[in-house]
C-alpha cells in the first residue's frame, strides 16, 4: 500500500469531509512510495527519523509542523544550515512525512483527547454535556498535579492556585486550545460556565487564563491552574493513535516514536 492509499483511508475513517484549507498535508516524500511501516508521533523531530529509520519505517504521521511554522512554510529557511541538514537526513533515507492534525482534532471523539482519557482513565467521569469536562474524585491541586505528572511523565508542571484546594470539577485544555482557538475568553469562559475547580492546559498566555485564575485565587475563589506542556498534554493522543491505525492497517507495521519534551531544567 503506497502513502496515498494509507492516507486516504485515514481521512475515509475519520468520518470528516477532506478540508479544503488543512495543514494535514504531505510535508515530503512522494504520494507513490510503498510504505514499509508507520511511526506516529507528536513531531517528526530528528531523533523520531533516526528512529523511522532504525525500524525499517518509512511514514511518518505527525501532530505537530515538521519546519517549525504553523503551515510548515520553508520559503524563509532557503539558506539555514538546520533545514537543509534535517532535510537532506530525511530525503536520503526516503522518508515521507504526513501531518495529521486537522482531522483528527475533529473526528467525534478528537483522538488527541481519547489518548489522554485512556491515559489518565478518566472516560468513566466526563460531564456529558459539556466537552472536555470531567468530574473526578475529590482530590486536592497538589495530588492532581502529582498524578498528572507520573501519568504523563512531566518534568516540571506549573500551578496556580493552593496546593490544598480541594478539586473535583476538572477541564482539560489540550496543546494550544487553552489559548482559546481564535476566542481568547474561551477558557474563562468555560470555567465560569462549567462552574470549574481547575483547568489542566498545554499551552499558556500569562496575561489571559492564567491571569485570570490568579486573580479569582487573590480574591478568595477556590479556582485553580495546571499547566502541563503543549507536548506533555498532546503527545499521548499519538501514542494511542497506533493502535487505530494498526487495526486500519493490519498488514504494515506500526510504531509510537516519543518527541518528548523539548527542554532541560536548570
Amino acid at each position: 500500500m503506497n502513502v496515498r492509499k494509507v492516507v486516504e483511508k485515514i481521512i475515509e475513517s475519520c468520518d470528516v469531509p477532506m478540508l479544503n484549507q488543512t495543514c494535514d498535508v504531505l510535508i515530503c516524500g512522494e504520494w507513490d512510495s510503498e510504505v514499509t511501516g508507520i511511526i506516529s508521533t507528536f513531531m517528526a523531530t530528528v531523533d523520531v527519523i533516526n528512529e523511522a529509520v532504525a525500524k525499517g519505517a518509512n511514514l511518518i504521521i505527525t501532530h505537530e509542523p515538521t519546519y517549525y511554522t504553523s503551515k510548515d512554510e520553508t520559503d524563509w529557511l532557503i539558506a539555514d544550515e538546520v533545514y537543509w541538514l534535517k532535510k537532506n537526513l530525511i530525503e536520503n533515507h526516503q522518508i515521507n512525512i504526513w501531518r495529521f492534525h486537522d482531522h483528527m482534532h475533529m473526528m467525534k471523539p478528537d483522538l488527541i483527547y481519547s489518548g489522554i482519557d485512556k491515559e489518565l482513565q478518566w472516560d468513566d467521569y466526563q460531564i456529558a454535556e459539556i466537552q472536555h469536562c470531567y468530574i473526578i474524585p475529590v482530590t486536592t491541586l497538589k495530588d492532581l498535579t502529582t498524578y498528572l505528572k507520573e501519568k504523563l511523565d512531566v518534568k516540571v508542571a506549573r500551578t496556580v492556585g493552593k496546593e490544598d484546594s480541594k478539586i473535583s470539577r476538572v477541564g482539560l485544555l489540550v496543546g494550544g486550545g487553552s489559548l482559546g482557538l481564535g476566542s481568547e475568553q474561551m477558557p474563562m469562559e468555560l470555567m465560569q460556565q462549567a462552574n470549574l475547580d481547575v483547568i489542566i492546559c498545554g499551552e499558556i498566555v500569562e496575561w489571559t487564563l492564567c491571569a485570570y485564575v490568579r486573580d479569582a485565587h487573590q480574591l478568595g475563589m477556590s479556582k485553580s491552574l495546571i499547566i502541563l506542556g503543549h507536548n506533555r498534554t498532546e503527545e499521548v493522543g499519538m501514542k494511542h493513535l497506533c493502535d487505530w491505525l494498526q487495526h486500519l492497517f493490519p498488514e504494515i507495521p506500526v510504531w509510537f516514536s516519543e518527541a518528548g519534551e523539548p527542554f532541560n531544567y536548570l
